[in-house]
This record gives structure tokens, C-alpha cells and sequence, in this order.
């Protein structure tokens, strides 16, 4: 379960040198370099190179070095994973692992002189693990070092610096070294997977978040209110969207309210969240949450770096939005788990190489049994050596029996985001769990009405009618669809259509998500967070959000009550849910009979009427080139849990295969 490559761009490289005659010095200079295949981002193409770096300018990147024993940890990974294997759920140690697959105080001595050599201040900082050799120089001594020119590319709105070819280091150094990060400028397209966030304000420091507020009128539950003054949809009036669902009202739609009251909450089990930055008001919020909402308190700590609560709220990784991030997601943890620990592992930014730090942070100290983790890139255009950063991180994790959770993504096929349909990345490792959305309908009595796959477009009141006729304009939805950087794993085979599979031709690509749960803001959570009003108190209050930043931590909740039935957790299970994909251990996300839809209002100023509202028809499940259907489909994968048939299937995978269905 190794990272798989495409070594396309190599293959013609090499048909460049062998169809040329090549000077004899260069070919001695080749002789003591190698190659890292694939360290050019997609994006950094000759079309859209607009400048050069300068010379002068520093960064700092990060060396990661190669596991030992590379097949074995791959073998092993396969059998402590594979319910039918003897040795399903064998795990190892953190020092165990070290002992046999961690690279060498040896090799991160080799690669630290090297670095030096070459002009570089090295950090003394290394993992326990040894992981990786963070480094800093200037642009001059990147190109010379790696034998590179850094330029400048434009790419999704933005300006981006990358090198133009491979990097290249000493064959000396290169059996020790995986990949290098931090050389291009890839690191800093992570954003968070939620789309209600509010916008930083223009503040020298960054308080709490700038409020939301729910514009009335909204439900209570599903069609409790209907919109009987507006237009009519689909050849009905439209109801209201829901306020925001409550803890009691997911738990049940999710048939968890009995497991939960008799004592099966998560209790023993620690659910880790990693996002960026850090909410200073967060357990305040989260306390005062739980006593609001009939839950316990919250048995929260975190872990975060000197310094994470004095970010500038004009910092280009937007803090404040990130507290909002940690918010959902700590309360939905909670409410899905409510005798759960929950750990909070912030990055001191939103670039890669600290979200990695935090992942291996829990991972190589064993903090947690499950990582949930709202937040990811934009299709799968990281640079190769983090993607490779990512998946050892991931493969540590899942041979110490971590389950590692990602939201799919909230922009779709991303057509209507980057221009062309793609999965996002670290989703669609093939190591992860991705968990994908829906919009969910909750009834009077807190029970299960409906679930469709989350795809929303919007219409506006104008002049008495919506516009654009609806279904409308597309607006958000959850991500999916194939990868074109991994290859189908084997636990997706013969679930996974070959439609989807192979939807970009040759050979089957990794399918996204793999399960879901409820992540549209029209039938999104009720959160708890302290925001900043426009007089400039800050004060609690609630408001309803949702994207498959939801999706995640309420599927990581629901997780840990698995993991507490089982008396053991399941680590990576991936193989676990699609052995039981088609069965009753899941609902079947499929199209509804007829057009789902909801009227929502808004304030125009996000607070209150005073500068009016707007009304607006979301029409459900227009999904683009990805769509529901019967059994596995790319917006909800396997579907999401069905109750305490979910929990039996998880926490005892022998016993349960009598009630599976094909």
C-alpha cells in the first residue's frame, strides 16, 4: 500500500537522453547525482510561468527520509488492516515501529552534513522518529544545492514559486531521502473543508471570529416550517432550512440516541483533531456548548505551539476562520461521542509541513486511536514529495492501528473551483478514510427522514420569482470522484464501479470518498463559538454550518462508539467498511424520488436586518459529473452508519457477516 507514481515525465526524460548525444562532462556530473521523480508540481509549466525567484530570498524546507524495510511495512499494513487476516488488528508500538521501518539516527546524521556542506542552517529540531531535516538558505543556494532554477507560476489565482525541472541531490544522500517540500510554494494551498466560515476582520491581531448569525425564519427539524409566501419549487412550496441540528437530533437521525443514554459514548477512547492555529476561547465554548445541549462536559486537551494565539487576523491563513474550523469540529466529536476524550493538535500555520508535524506529533506518540483532520488541498496538486511526507505518515498510522479520517472537500468535482474535475488530496490517499457528505433530513422525533448526496445550487427572490430558474446556479458540494495520482486499492475492487474506477481510461484510479455523513449547511450542525459583533463585544452564541468539515468529526464520533463496543480500536478500516458495503451496516445514499430543496435567508450583513436580508432556494443533490446511485457512488461512498447495526458490524467484524448482504 506504498505510495504508487506516475513516472511519466521521468520516462520522457530518459527517451531525451538517450535519443541525444550527451557531453562527457555533463554525463560525469549526472554520474554523481540522482533525480527526485515527480518534485515539479503539475502546475509549474513552461504556459504558465510569469517571473523568477529572487535570488536572495529565504525559505526554509523540509528533507524527508525513507523508511527502512519499505515492502515489509507495506505487508504488514495490509495484515494488521484485512479483517480476514490472523493478524487483524496486531499493532505496533510506536518503539517498535522505530525499531524496524524508522530511518536511522545514521541516516539523518548523513543528510544533516550534506545540508551543511551545501551552505544550509539545519534545525537540530528532529522528530523522535526521525522523519525528516528541516533546513533554511536562501534561493541562490536552493538552485545551486538541487541543481534547479526557482521561478514563478501563476496558478489558482495566485503566484506561486516552484522549480523548474527535478530537483537533483548527491547519490551519496539519495537512498536516505524521500522527498523534499517546502522548495515550491504547494504547501500553502491547504484551506479548510467547512463553507460557513466568516471572513477575517482587518485587525492587527486576531480576536474571535466576526459573528454569523442565523437569519429567522428557519426550522426546528425537517419541514417543520413552510416558506408559504414565496414562489413555489418543483411544484410545491418549499420548506424552511433547519436552524441547525442539534446533538440529541443527530445522534438520533444516526440511531445512536439508545447506545449513547446506555453508556456505549465514546467513554476510554481519545478522537485527535488536527486543523491550524488554535481558538483561544475554545473550551469556554465547547463547556458552555455541552451544558446548553444536555451533553457532559467535555474531557478536552490540546497540544500547540509557543506563540499560536498571537497570529495576525491578516494572516494569509486566516485564523479566525480556523478557530470557527476547531470549533465544529471539537463540538461535533462531542456530540457524537460525548464520553470521548478529545485532543486538539494545532499547526502553528496552515502550510503542509506543520499540519504533517501535528499528524506525526499524535502518530509517533501514540495520543489517539482516531485523527480526524477538516481541511485539505485543491484537487491533488501537491508537490510529490509532500504527497510521499503525507503517506509515510499515513503508513506509520495505520501499522499502529490509527484510523486517519479527511473531509472529501466541499467544491465538488472541482470543475467550477480549478477548471477541471480532480479529488482532493490527502483524501485520496489511499491510506485515509475520505468521508463524504450529505444533506440530511431530521424529523419532529429526532428520527431519520431522508439522505441524499450534498450538491447544492442556488436562486435568488428577485422581482417575486427565483432566479436563475431554479435548480440554478451551483454553488458547494461534497468532493469525490477518481484520482489520477493512486492507483485502486485493493479493498475498493469489486465494490467500486468500473465506470468510476476507470473514468479517467487506463488503468483504475483510487475512488473518493469512502463513507459519509451529514455536511450541507442548509441541514447543517448548530455550533457554539465565541465571535466578534460589529459593536466589538465578543460573546457565545450559536449558529448553523456545515461542508464535509462536518462530515469527518461526526463520522470520527461515531467511530470511537465502535471502537468502545469492540473493547479495541480498528485503526486504518478501510477494508472493514467495504467488506461490508451493500449491506444493512450502512445507509444507501441514493437520488430521492423527487427535487429536495430548502429557503434559506440571510442577513445581507451576516448579523442582523439591518442593511435587509436575502432570501434563497438551495436545491439538493446537483452533484455535477459525480453523482448517488445504488451502492457505491462517488459523493457518499459506501453510504454513512445505520445505528447499532453500524457498531455491532465495526466492533465485532466476525460476528456480524451473517446479517451482510452483496
Amino acid at each position: 500500500m506504498g505510495l504508487p507514481t506516475f513516472s511519466l515525465r521521468r520516462a520522457a526524460l530518459v527517451a531525451c537522453v538517450v535519443a541525444g548525444a550527451v557531453p562527457a562532462s555533463a554525463a560525469a556530473a549526472a554520474s554523481t547525482r540522482t533525480a527526485l521523480p515527480d518534485s515539479t508540481p503539475n502546475w509549474a509549466t513552461p504556459s504558465s510561468q510569469v517571473g523568477t525567484a529572487p535570488n536572495a530570498q529565504s525559505k526554509t524546507f523540509w528533507v524527508y527520509l525513507k523508511f527502512r524495510n519499505p515492502n515489509q511495512l507495506d505487508q504488514q499494513i495490509d495484515a494488521v488492516s484485512d479483517p480476514a487476516s490472523a493478524s487483524y488488528g496486531h499493532y505496533l508500538t510506536p518503539d517498535q515501529f522505530h525499531a524496524r521501518y524508522a530511518p536511522t539516527g545514521a541516516a539523518v546524521t548523513k543528510v544533516s552534513k550534506w545540508l551543511k556542506s551545501a551552505g544550509f542552517n539545519v534545525s537540530s529540531d528532529v522528530p523522535s522518529n526521525n522523519r525528516w531535516v528541516e533546513a533554511t538558505g536562501d534561493v541562490a543556494q536552493i538552485e545551486k544545492a538541487f541543481s534547479t532554477q526557482i521561478h514563478t507560476y501563476r496558478h489558482a489565482g495566485r503566484v506561486l514559486q516552484a522549480p523548474d525541472g527535478n530537483l537533483t541531490i548527491p547519490r551519496s544522500v539519495g537512498s536516505e531521502i524521500a522527498g523534499v517540500s517546502g522548495v515550491d510554494d504547494s504547501d500553502t494551498l491547504v484551506r479548510p473543508q467547512d463553507t460557513a466560515t466568516p471572513t477575517p476582520g482587518d485587525l492587527p491581531q486576531a480576536p474571535p471570529s466576526p459573528a454569523f448569525v442565523n437569519a429567522p425564519p428557519c426550522s426546528a427539524y425537517w419541514g417543520e416550517k413552510i416558506d408559504s409566501t414565496d414562489p413555489p419549487a418543483y411544484g410545491e412550496q418549499q420548506p424552511y432550512a433547519p436552524c441547525g441540528y442539534t446533538p440529541a437530533q443527530l445522534q438520533g437521525a444516526y440511531g445512536l440516541t439508545d447506545a449513547i443514554s446506555s453508556g456505549n459514548d465514546g467513554g476510554g477512547q481519545t478522537v485527535a483533531i488536527v486543523d491550524a492555529f488554535a481558538s483561544p476561547t475554545i473550551q469556554q465554548d465547547a463547556t458552555q456548548y455541552s451544558q446548553l445541549h444536555g451533553l457532559p462536559p467535555v474531557q478536552f486537551r490540546q497540544i500547540v505551539p509557543p506563540g499560536i494565539f498571537n497570529a495576525p487576523a491578516d494572516d494569509p491563513c486566516d485564523p479566525q476562520g480556523w478557530y470557527g474550523e476547531e470549533t465544529l469540529d471539537v463540538e461535533a466529536v462531542h456530540s457524537m461521542a460525548p464520553g470521548a476524550n478529545v485532543l486538539y493538535v494545532g499547526a502553528k500555520d496552515c502550510n503542509d509541513e506543520p499540519l504533517i508535524d501535528a499528524l506525526n506529533t499524535i502518530v509517533d506518540k501514540d495520543q489517539a486511536q482516531i485523527i480526524s483532520n477538516s481541511w485539505g488541498g485543491a484537487g491533488e496538486d501537491e508537490s510529490r514529495g509532500l504527497v510521499r511526507a503525507y503517506n509515510d505518515t499515513f503508513r506509520q498510522a495505520a501499522v499502529e492501528g490509527i484510523g486517519v479520517y479527511f473531509s472529501s472537500g466541499d467544491e465538488g468535482d472541482e470543475i467550477a473551483d480549478i477548471g477541471t474535475r480532480a479529488t482532493d488530496f490527502p483524501a485520496s490517499d489511499p491510506l485515509v478514510t475520505a468521508v463524504g457528505g450529505t444533506s440530511l433530513g431530521v424529523g419532529q422525533s429526532n428520527d431519520y427522514l431522508f439522505e441524499t448526496g450534498w450538491g447544492t445550487s442556488t436562486s435568488t427572490l428577485t422581482d417575486g420569482d427565483w432566479a436563475p430558474t431554479p435548480p440554478g446556479d451551483y454553488l458547494y458540494g461534497a468532493g469525490g470522484g477518481t484520482s489520477q495520482l493512486f492507483a485502486e486499492p485493493g479493498y475498493q475492487k469489486g465494490v467500486v464501479p468500473g465506470r468510476i474506477a476507470r473514468y479517467f481510461g487506463g488503468r483504475p484510479g483510487r475512488a473518493v470518498p469512502d463513507v459519509a455523513a451529514d455536511a450541507d449547511p442548509q441541514t447543517g450542525m448548530l455550533i457554539g463559538q465565541t465571535q466578534t459583533f460589529p459593536d466589538g463585544t465578543a460573546k457565545y452564541s450559536e449558529y448553523r454550518i456545515g461542508g464535509t468539515s462536518l462530515a469527518s468529526p461526526l463520522f470520527a464520533g461515531m467511530m470511537a462508539l465502535a471502537d468502545q463496543a469492540g473493547g479495541t480500536h480498528h485503526g486504518f478500516s478501510n477494508p472493514l467498511f467495504y467488506s461490508d458495503a451493500g449491506s444493512t451496516v450502512f445507509h444507501d445514499v441514493v437520488d430521492p424520488a423527487s427535487q429536495l430543496a430548502a429557503v434559506r435567508n440571510d442577513y445581507v450583513n451576516g448579523v442582523d436586518a439591518t442593511d435587509g436580508t436575502t432570501t434563497k432556494l438551495r436545491s439538493f443533490n446537483t452533484t455535477g459529473t459525480i453523482h448517488t446511485r445504488p451502492g457505491y457512488d462517488d459523493v457518499t461512498g459506501v453510504g454513512t452508519p445505520n445505528g447499532q447495526t453500524f457498531l455491532d458490524a465495526i466492533a465485532n467484524p466476525g460476528a456480524a457477516k451473517g446479517s451482510r448482504k452483496r
